[in-house]
């Protein structure tokens, strides 16, 4: 019996995913890279006449299971970098590049970063791979995801500048010792714990991550009120929210003594808030 070639196998495997993805056809391909060990530009370019990998069968298997192929292949881009990811952290989305451009933008120079909820790391890294004057520190709850942003940290080049701890806003005492900064990431929990969500999300993403209350703004009222005593007067804070979360969180971060200004995403959606201390926005 002639075996099929790489080709035929992407053309099966995005049929097969009809059901799973809206992204067939690139899924298969970036799947079929991962089992062949190669770059996707080097898959198409080099190996779609190839016989077809015994480990590919079941990664298929696997997406049409729902699992993320960022979970499937251990890696996910953002902001033009490979991140490594796992269940343990969400996978970055391009929709955060916004808090990354965000911050970039109205801190030009920073000296001092803090993430709150690092997760793999990204947003952290990105803004200190774009600044090299800059150093970081990394909070989250999760061992697992302290150890993922560790990891990325290193592969990066940006161990020496970066540095991750286990903290817990929700907890007292938990910025004991912190001092201030000039920028402060965050993308804290914000879905409603009813929302309806993917399956991909649901049953795969840590739910930690994700669910923050009835309303989704749980987390916000914990950590909006605390940023004062973290941020320096001229410093800047860009927070991720959802997408009908802008109003309520703007509230929330005008009753802390901030403006507010939205920032919307490359689909114009509203996906960030920028913080600054009202005395100094308002002299600006």
């Amino acid at each position: 019996m002639t075996s099929i070639t790489i080709a035929q196998a992407i053309r099966e495997a995005a049929q097969r995913l009809e059901s799973t993805s809206d992204t067939t056809r690139l899924d298969a391909e970036v799947l079929m890279a991962h089992a062949l060990g190669v770059s996707r530009s080097d898959l198409l370019l080099r190996h779609m006449r190839d016989a077809v990998p015994e480990g590919f069968a079941p990664l298929v298997e696997r997406r049409a299971g729902q699992e993320p192929v960022a979970y499937i292949t251990g890696h996910q881009e953002f902001y033009g970098r490979d991140f490594l990811v796992s269940p343990d952290v969400l996978i970055p989305r391009g929709d955060s590049e916004t808090i990354v451009d965000a911050a970039l933008s109205a801190c030009p120079a920073p000296t001092r970063a803090l993430d709150c909820g690092v997760g793999s790391g990204a947003l952290l890294l990105s803004v200190l791979a774009e600044r090299p004057d800059a150093a970081g520190l990394g909070i989250d709850r999760s061992e697992g995801a302290l150890a993922m942003a560790s990891a990325n940290a290193e592969r990066l080049g940006l161990g020496a500048r970066a540095r991750m701890e286990k903290r817990d806003w929700t907890q007292p005492g938990w910025d004991e010792g912190l001092g201030r900064f000039d920028c402060i990431l965050a993308n804290p929990p914000y879905v409603e714990s009813e929302a309806e969500l993917a399956p991909s999300v649901r049953e795969f993403e840590p739910s930690g991550a994700l669910f923050a209350g009835p309303d989704g703004l749980d987390d916000y009222r914990v950590l909006v009120p605390q940023l004062p005593k973290l941020l320096s007067p001229d410093g800047i804070a860009v927070l991720e929210i959802g997408r009908t979360q802008a109003e309520p969180v703007r509230q929330l971060a005008e009753k802390a003594g901030f403006s507010a200004v939205l920032h919307e995403d490359l689909a114009g959606r509203p996906r960030a808030l920028l913080l600054r201390f009202c005395a100094w926005q308002c002299s600006a």
